[in-house]
C-alpha cells in the first residue's frame, strides 16, 4: 500500500513469515543459493528485489516432496507479500492464489486475509468475502475478518448512497509515480506542498522497498486565476534528502513545519521519524528530529499539528497499540521545551487494522484513513467528531462515496466546508497500477428550483388555474429581481438563467407577488428561504387571486321558510360554510360581504327578510362557533332582486363560461342567461327543470369589501348583525 512508502511500518506478518522461513530452511538440507538470496532480500525488506528473487526461487523448486512443496508455498507467499508492499495488487493477488493452491494457509492463515484485501481493492467483492470467511474460520478472534466481510457487503450501499460531491483528478500536479498527501504551507492557502517520487527528486537511487525513486516534498502555488503553477522542490535547508520525505503539516501561523522522513541504510532496520523545521528567510530552516520513540526500528510519521503548534497527532507502530499502526498524540511543554510521552488515542479512534494520515478539519474534527473500520476498499477516510474543547474525538464516520472508492484513499485536507484535496489510488489517475494521485473534491451548490401555481381563490376545489398572471420574485437586493407570466396551466417555473446561473441560490430569501387585471391585488407575498438548507429542493408555491366579481360559496341549504341549516345525507351546509374560513385565513386583509339570495316565489318583502336572516345565520355560525373576527364579515340579504347569471351550452347549464377541457378555449354557441321569472316561466310544465332553475337563484355569495383589513384600526362590528327579524306573510 502507498502508506508503506511514506511511512514504512511493515505489518506484523514480517515477524511471522520470518519464523516460518527459518523453520522451512532448517528442514531443507543444503539450502540452494537462490533460496538464500530470496530470503535475504525479503528479510531486509528489499521488496523490489525480493519480488523477482522469490518468484525465481519458486520456479526453481522442482521436487514434489512435502518439504519442497512447503518451501514452494513459502516462496509464493513471500512473492505475494513483496508485490503487495510495492503496490502491485494484481501480481500480489496471483501469488496469493498460488500459495493457497499449495495449502500454505495451513501454515500461515494470513494468506487468506491478504488475498481478500487484494481482491477487495480490485473490486472482486464476492470472492474477497469468501476469503475473509475462510480466514475467520482459521483465526476467529481477528476482527479484521469481520470488518472485511462487512465492507464487502456494504460496498454497493456506499455507492447507492453517494454524496453530492464531485471528485476531480488534479492532473496538472500529478505525474507518473506517486503524488500524495497534499497540505497547504502558507496562511492564505495558496501554496500546496505534497510528496512525490517524480523526476527531479534529490536522490538518484530507487527505494528497494518500492522499486521507485525516493520521495521528496514539492510545492506548487495557486495564481490569481486559481491555477496551480509549475511544481518545484520545497525551499529549505536539508528538508529534502536522499531518504524518503513526505506527509507534512504546519501550525496556524505557518511558522513551524513537521514532516516524515524514512531513512534507508543497508543492514539496518530503521523506522521513520518526524522532523520539525521553522520558517526562515529563504524557505525552511534546517530541521530537527523529534525524540518520540525509544527504538530505532519503530516508525513514527504522518504528523498532524494543532493551530497553536503544541499538540501533535501521528501514526506509529510503537508498542502498546491496538494492532497494526495506530494514531498517537503528544503535547509540547514550553517550560521543559520537550514533547510528552506519546499516548495512544484509544479504541474510539484506533482498531486492530491501520490508522494513518491524520488531519484536522476546519471545525476541529479529526480526519484520518483506516482499513480497520468498514469501508469501500483498502484505506477509507473517516471523520471523528471533536469532544468539547478537549483533544479528544469519537464516533468516526465514513466519508462515503465518491470521496472514498474501492481503492486506497487517504490524506485529506479541507480548504473550506465544500472543498478540499486528498490522495487516491483509484483508477483513472496519471499513474497506473494503483499508484496515488492528488484529487480535488467539491460540494457543488445545492440545486433549487421554483414553481409558482396560481389558482382562482373563488374555486373551492382549487382546480381553476389562472394564466397570464404577472409573477414577481424579489431577492435580498434590488438587482436580484425577475418577473414572468403564468402559462395556460397557471404555472411558471424557474431553474437556470440564460447564462447558466441559478435563479434560486443558497443562503437566500425571496418574496413572491402576483397580480392580474380583473383580480383583486394580492398584497401578501409568499416567501421562500434557502438559508441553512443542505440539500436540493424544488420549491412549489401555490398562490391565489380573487376575481373582481361575486364569489359563489359552496351550496348552503335551509329548511323551507327558515334559516336553519340543512345537515343530512344530501348536504353538510356547515362544512360548506367553512370555505369562508379558508378564504379569510389565506387572505389576512380580506373583509367579505356575505349575501343570501332567494328565488322570486313568495313575495318581495318576505324574500328580503328571509334572505337577511339566512345571511345572519351564516354570520352567527362563523363568528360565534368558529371564532371569525366579526369585523371581517358583513351579512347582507339580497332577496329576489339579483337573479343569477348562468351559461347554457347545449342542454347543460354552467356557473361560469364553459371551456374545452383540452384546448381551454371557450366553447362555441354558449348563451349567457339571467334566471328571471320571465325566463323560467315557460318551463313550469317541466317541474324538474323548473325547480332546478329556481334553485340556481337560491344561493349564498361573497363579495370583497376590502383587502386592507387592519385589526388595530378596524371599527367594531354592527350588533344588529346578530338580530333576526320576524318573517312577514309569504304573499306580501
Amino acid at each position: 500500500m502507498k502508506f508503506n512508502k511514506s511511512l514504512h511500518l511493515a505489518m506484523n506478518v514480517k515477524t511471522l513469515t520470518l519464523l516460518v522461513s527459518i523453520g522451512i530452511s532448517g528442514l531443507v538440507s543444503a539450502q540452494p543459493k537462490y533460496l538464500k538470496d530470496a530470503n535475504k532480500s525479503y528479510r531486509s525488506e528489499n521488496y523490489c528485489e525480493a519480488a523477482d528473487k522469490c518468484a525465481v526461487a519458486y520456479s526453481k523448486i522442482k521436487r514434489s516432496g512435502t518439504l519442497a512443496l512447503a518451501a514452494k508455498g513459502d516462496m509464493a507467499f513471500k512473492t505475494a507479500e513483496a508485490f503487495r508492499n510495492i503496490e502491485d495488487v494484481k501480481q500480489a493477488n496471483e501469488w496469493y492464489d498460488k500459495a493457497i493452491l499449495l495449502k500454505y494457509q495451513e501454515k500461515e492463515p494470513l494468506v487468506y486475509l491478504y488475498n481478500a484485501e487484494m481482491l477487495r481493492v480490485m473490486g472482486e467483492f464476492k470472492k474477497a468475502e469468501q476469503n475473509y470467511a475462510l480466514y475467520k474460520a482459521l483465526v476467529p478472534d481477528d476482527a479484521r475478518a469481520d470488518v472485511g466481510i462487512e465492507s464487502c457487503k456494504k460496498n454497493e450501499e456506499f455507492k447507492e448512497n453517494r454524496t453530492r460531491h464531485t471528485v476531480t483528478n488534479v492532473s496538472v500536479l500529478n505525474k507518473e509515480g506517486f503524488d500524495m498527501a497534499p497540505m497547504f504551507v502558507d496562511k492564505k492557502g495558496l501554496v500546496m506542498a505534497f510528496s512525490s517520487s517524480r523526476e527531479g527528486v534529490v536522490g538518484n537511487d530507487d527505494d528497494p522497498r518500492s522499486c521507485e525513486s525516493y520521495m521528496d516534498i514539492f510545492v506548487s502555488e495557486i495564481d490569481k486565476k486559481g491555477n496551480f503553477t509549475a511544481v518545484k522542490l520545497i525551499e529549505g535547508d536539508s528538508i529534502n534528502t536522499e531518504d524518503n520525505e513526505g506527509t507534512i503539516c504546519i501550525d496556524g501561523r505557518a511558522k513551524t513545519m513537521f514532516f516524515t522522513r524514512c531513512p534507508t541504510r543497508k543492514k539496518q532496520n530503521l523506522g521513520c521519524d518526524i522532523w520539525m523545521s521553522e520558517a526562515g528567510g529563504k524557505g525552511w530552516d534546517r530541521p530537527v528530529k523529534l525524540p518520540l520513540k525509544s527504538n530505532d526500528s519503530v516508525s513514527v510519521g504522518h504528523p498532524c499539528v494543532s493551530e497553536d503548534g503544541k499538540f501533535l497527532i501521528f501514526a506509529s507502530d510503537m508498542p502498546g497499540g491496538l494492532g497494526g499502526r495506530d494514531l498517537w498524540s503528544t503535547t509540547y511543554d514550553k517550560k521543559s521545551a520537550s514533547w510528552s510521552t506519546p499516548q495512544n488515542m484509544g479504541p474510539q479512534i484506533n482498531t486492530p487494522g491501520d490508522e494513518l494520515f491524520p488531519t484536522l478539519a476546519l471545525n476541529g474534527d479529526l480526519i484520518y484513513a483506516s482499513n480497520g473500520l468498514p469501508g469501500m476498499g483498502g484505506l477509507d477516510m473517516f471523520k471523528a467528531a471533536k469532544v468539547g474543547e478537549e483533544n479528544k474525538w469519537e464516533n468516526p464516520t465514513n466519508l462515503g462515496s465518491p470521496i472514498n472508492s474501492d481503492f486506497n484513499d487517504y490524506a485529506l485536507v479541507e480548504v473550506s466546508d465544500r472543498k478540499g484535496y486528498f490522495t487516491s489510488e483509484r483508477k483513472g489517475g496519471a499513474a497506473d497500477n494503483y499508484k496515488g494521485d492528488i484529487y480535488m473534491y467539491e460540494l457543488p451548490p445545492n440545486v433549487f428550483t421554483l414553481k409558482v401555481n396560481v389558482f382562482d381563490l373563488s374555486d373551492k376545489t382549487r382546480t381553476t388555474k389562472i394564466d397570464g398572471v404577472d409573477v414577481t420574485v424579489q431577492g435580498k437586493t434590488p438587482a436580484d429581481k425577475w418577473t414572468g407570466k403564468t402559462l395556460k396551466d397557471g404555472s411558471i417555473y424557474w431553474d437556470k438563467k440564460p447564462n447558466g446561473d441559478r435563479y434560486i441560490n443558497e443562503e437566500s430569501e425571496y418574496k413572491i407577488t402576483i397580480g392580474k387585471a380583473g383580480y383583486y391585488e394580492n398584497k401578501i407575498p409568499a416567501e421562500i428561504k434557502t438559508v441553512g438548507l443542505k440539500y436540493d429542493q424544488d420549491f412549489v408555491v401555490d398562490m391565489g387571486l380573487l376575481p373582481i366579481k361575486p364569489i359563489r360559496l359552496p351550496e348552503v341549504r335551509y329548511y323551507v321558510a327558515t334559516w336553519k341549516f340543512v345537515q343530512d345525507s344530501s348536504i353538510n351546509s356547515l362544512d360548506s360554510l367553512n370555505y369562508v374560513i379558508t378564504l379569510l385565513d389565506e387572505n389576512p386583509g380580506l373583509v367579505l360581504e356575505l349575501s343570501s339570495h332567494t328565488d322570486p316565489r313568495g313575495g318581495n318583502t318576505y324574500n328580503q327578510v328571509l334572505s337577511e336572516n339566512r345571511s345572519k345565520a351564516c354570520y352567527e355560525y362563523l363568528v360565534k362557533q368558529k371564532g371569525v373576527d366579526p369585523r371581517r364579515i358583513v351579512p347582507v340579504g339580497k332577496g329576489e332582486n339579483e337573479p343569477r347569471t348562468m351559461y347554457l351550452n347545449g342542454a347543460r347549464y354552467y356557473e361560469n363560461p364553459p371551456k374545452d377541457p383540452t384546448t381551454k378555449e371557450a366553447l362555441p354557441g354558449t348563451q349567457e342567461l339571467k334566471m328571471t321569472e320571465a325566463y323560467m316561466a315557460p318551463f313550469k310544465k317541466d317541474k324538474k327543470k323548473f325547480e332546478m332553475l329556481q334553485q340556481f337563484n337560491r344561493r349564498t355569495e361573497a363579495k370583497v369589501v376590502t383587502l386592507d383589513f387592519d385589526p388595530a384600526t378596524a371599527p367594531p362590528a354592527n350588533p344588529d348583525f346578530l338580530v333576526f327579524k320576524k318573517l312577514p306573510a309569504a304573499n306580501k
